[in-house]
């Protein structure tokens, strides 16, 4: 029997992978891992690329990993977010290389042949602990390789916490760890739709006070209610597009868990009018707590 995988959401009427394919996204929670499928696993996979360079790259070659010898992968990028080097970067890797153009969109058809070094784009997208950051990183999490600006200003300013709380896009923990600093806090989760943030966060944050979970907040967290406080810096792209809607989202969901009198601290970038669907979700109990270097800083009670 054959296996096909499939990598994203790719528009259908540019690739419609069989019904049955596997999917490998870490964004979309429940899927499989690419990493883990076995070398010369797969009869085909498509692949809706990431923009990212090293993780574009990293994804390619485990895809290419795991397709069997004569296989058939096919690649595909909007234009502006990587497609326009995609053909380059599979021709990096000695293949021969079938080029489309449709609806904005590169694609790339590729067979796989025997011999092939994908060593160096695997390492370079591996996971690995940074020695700046002290922590368990990858290529493709959000703000892998350096502190978030936005995170920065959240933990600067953050009060001191107590009781059973929640840190919304948790990413690799970083606000985690500034929570968990307070001993009077005797709960933690951290949520993210990056599985591989989850995996980094879980690495990353050992205290007994914690765990970690891969689900999408914005289809709720059912375990989670009458919670004392969350923190979050909310994504505010979806598939590299701006998606406002995302951060409010996230603020309706943590009022829904919070109890009354529960308390919300949220950083956003200045330019998002996030205040509207914070008084949407928590009347008149909202207050600015600092506004600088590009950011607002917010607090919300029940």
């Amino acid at each position: 029997m054959s296996q096909e995988g499939l990598y994203g959401l790719p528009p259908r009427e540019l690739a419609e992978p069989g019904p049955d394919a596997a999917q490998f996204s870490p964004l979309i929670p429940g899927s499989e891992a690419l990493d883990d499928q076995p070398d010369q696993s797969l009869d085909g996979l498509t692949i809706l690329a990431p923009p990212g360079t090293v993780e574009r790259r990293y994804v390619l070659a485990q895809g290419l990993r795991a397709l069997k010898v004569g296989g058939t992968m096919t690649a595909l990028a909007p234009k502006a977010k990587g497609g326009s080097r995609l053909g380059k970067e599979l021709k990096a890797f000695g293949l021969e290389v079938a080029e489309d153009a449709r609806r904005h969109h590169r694609i790339c058809v590729v067979v796989r042949p025997a011999e092939l070094d994908l060593s160096e784009a695997l390492a370079a997208g591996a996971p690995r602990l940074s020695p700046e950051l002290g922590l368990w990183t990858q290529p493709g999490i959000f703000s892998w390789d350096r502190i978030d600006p936005g995170t920065a200003l959240l933990l600067s300013r953050l009060p001191t916490q107590a009781g059973v709380g929640a840190d919304f896009g948790c990413g690799l923990g970083l606000l985690a760890h500034g929570v968990l600093a307070s001993q009077a806090v005797t709960g933690l989760t951290l949520i993210d739709i990056d599985r591989r943030a989850v995996a980094c966060a879980t690495r990353n944050v050992s205290d007994a006070r914690a765990q970690v979970v891969w689900a999408d907040i914005r289809q709720g967290v059912p375990a989670l209610s009458d919670l004392d406080f969350v923190v979050m810096n909310p994504p505010f792209h979806d598939g590299g597009a701006e998606d406002r809607a995302l951060g409010a989202a996230f603020i309706a969901q943590a009022a829904g868990v919070l109890r009354h009198g529960g308390k919300l601290l949220m950083v956003a970038n200045r330019h998002l009018p996030y205040e509207r669907p914070l008084a949407d979700s928590f009347g008149a109990k909202v207050k600015l707590l600092a506004e600088e270097g590009g950011y607002k800083l917010y607090e919300a009670r029940r």
